[in-house]
């Protein structure tokens, strides 16, 4: 059922305008980004410092993910019951503050519980709590506002990778989480100041001749009531698969670089492994708003379709050609692009079709959807490789799973969609 919009007038106040409420949004996702993102600099400081291996240390980085995934219905409740000023003040404050007592640690479970569950806790708050409020906010663009957001959460590190290296080589990690620890606890505090909800007559002009507008519900169902529907254990299972697939090339690009002997080839004059990842960075971010931009036009399922297709496709020629390490670069990057806008398109088909009121802890429970794909994608895929001898059966595996998500978008997914949203 269509909503249909009045023309509002623009609140005075600065934090009720929507595009401010996106800046912010966008700003807290970037302060929360680097302790994934730039984890990898400081493992050796780390391992030296606390004389553990490898494996053992790395235990510390699954904490921080599974903490962001599998808690995220409980912390987006948290948003949803006290209000993201609040929620996301905490987080970032848990966040950073993380990072600074990480600094002072001198054990591994210490490391476990101040970088993996403490910045976990925070990052997670933070992420799903700004996805749900930006979808609320962008009833007309909410493929567009939650990729934005999605990729500042990518894009942070951007800015603070060289930085941080920087200063680790020249003043040792410890000083480095303690300085970034507060930088960043303290921007993301200072941007929550500013983040309200949307007014419950929060209107929009031109909303109902957007084209996703007419695949929107007419009223907000409670997570007690969308855990019923057997649209979001479609959602669920197409997420899962999406993330398997790219998740996969994120945990294992650099195993299978090396094993094909492009890693260290230079391409540009750079070594081939660290360029693809820095390309891969940049169209992981530019996917989300791009896709989500996309949606908004020619509709969720449609968008979906075209993106996951793209994916498969990506996945089969960088296979085909991961031996050639200037194709290596481009076609990894090609795959982020193909994989990144799923942090766009599902929140806002997710809000499209149970409401707006809940739209973070709904979010919470489908983006539990990233851990099971970081298990499929990452072990299990690790484990596949294995036993079968090459990345062969790997490659196939996930590229069949993106062309399945494609098709049960197109031909599933949709008139599920239509069917209900007609009753509602």
């Amino acid at each position: 059922m269509s909503i249909v919009a009045a023309a509002a007038t623009e609140p005075k106040a600065w934090y009720l305008n929507r595009w401010n409420q996106l800046i912010l949004g966008v700003i807290a996702m970037m302060a929360i980004s680097s302790p994934q993102y730039v984890w990898t600099l400081f493992t050796g400081p780390l391992n030296q410092k606390l004389g553990t291996t490898l494996a053992e240390l790395q235990w510390t980085f699954s904490l921080l993910i599974i903490l962001q995934t599998w808690f995220s219905p409980f912390q987006a409740y948290l948003v949803d019951r006290f209000g993201p000023r609040l929620l996301i003040s905490v987080g970032a404050l848990l966040s950073g503050g993380g990072w600074v007592l990480s600094a002072y640690v001198d054990n591994l479970w210490a490391l476990y519980f101040t970088y993996g569950v403490v910045c976990g806790f925070g990052t997670g708050i933070i992420y799903v709590g700004i996805i749900g409020l930006m979808v609320r906010w962008f009833p007309d663009r909410r493929g567009l506002a939650a990729g934005l957001a999605a990729a500042g959460y990518g894009f942070g590190a951007f800015f603070t990778s060289f930085p941080i290296d920087s200063m680790i080589k020249s003043s040792g990690y410890a000083h480095t989480l303690v300085v970034w620890g507060i930088i960043q606890g303290a921007i993301g505090i200072l941007a929550a100041q500013g983040l309200r909800l949307p007014p419950e007559t929060h209107l929009v002009t031109g909303l109902a001749t957007a084209p996703a507008a007419s695949m929107q519900s007419g009223r907000s169902f409670a997570p007690s009531e969308m855990l019923k529907n057997p649209i979001f254990y479609l959602l669920f299972v197409m997420m899962s698969m999406m993330s398997t697939s790219g998740l996969m090339v994120t945990s294992n690009v650099g195993p299978f670089a090396r094993e094909y002997g492009v890693a260290d080839v230079l391409v540009l004059g750079m070594a081939a492994l660290p360029l693809s990842l820095t390309l891969s960075r940049v169209t992981n971010g530019l996917t989300r708003p791009f896709f989500g931009w996309v949606s908004d036009h020619i509709g969720r399922e449609g968008t979906m379709a075209l993106a996951f297709s793209l994916e498969a496709i990506a996945i089969l020629v960088l296979f085909a050609y991961i031996h050639q390490p200037a194709l290596f670069v481009v076609l990894t990057g090609l795959v982020f692009f193909g994989w990144g806008e799923i942090f766009s398109l599902f929140p806002s088909t997710l809000t499209d079709t149970f409401g707006p009121k809940y739209a973070a802890t709904n979010y919470g429970f489908l983006y539990i959807a990233q851990g099971v794909g970081s298990i499929l994608g990452g072990p299990a895929a690790a484990f596949l490789k294995q036993a079968t001898g090459s990345w062969t059966a790997v490659f196939i595996v996930v590229a069949i799973l993106d062309a399945l998500t494609a098709f049960l978008a197109i031909a599933v997914l949709k008139s599920m969609r239509r069917k209900f949203l007609a009753g509602v």
